[in-house]
């Protein structure tokens, strides 16, 4: 994962948070915007065909689709994902993640 940006120069005003993230051929691109002991917000950008293998997080994720289509797979079952969409990814249980086209996300996990 990438080093944490300085996320407080964009407190308290809007930004589109799929420009701080760029696709790059034949990978999976990650850009950690906050990393505190409670939690994390991580962009992701999936070139077509990439993804992540099936594993389990002890943590909730919430994964918000700013950008192109996904297949997220939770416990066995696929979930077609597009953007404007978010689904959550509960703690403990197996998931994948497939980019049917490119796409980009926010990933957030509260530590509880």
């Amino acid at each position: 994962m990438s080093k944490p940006i300085n996320i407080e120069q964009f407190w308290a005003r809007p930004i589109n948070a799929a420009d701080f993230i760029e696709y790059q051929e034949g990978s999976v691109v990650s850009r950690t915007l906050i990393s505190r002991p409670t939690g994390t917000v991580t962009l992701f950008a999936f070139d077509t065909d990439q993804g992540l293998s099936e594993h389990t997080a002890p943590f909730d994720a919430m994964v918000i689709l700013l950008d192109g289509q996904a297949e997220i797979t939770i416990s066995g079952q696929p979930h077609l994902v597009s953007a404007g969409q978010i689904i959550i990814m509960p703690a403990g249980e197996p998931h994948a993640l497939q980019a049917v086209e490119k796409f980009k996300m926010l990933l957030v996990m509260i530590k509880s």
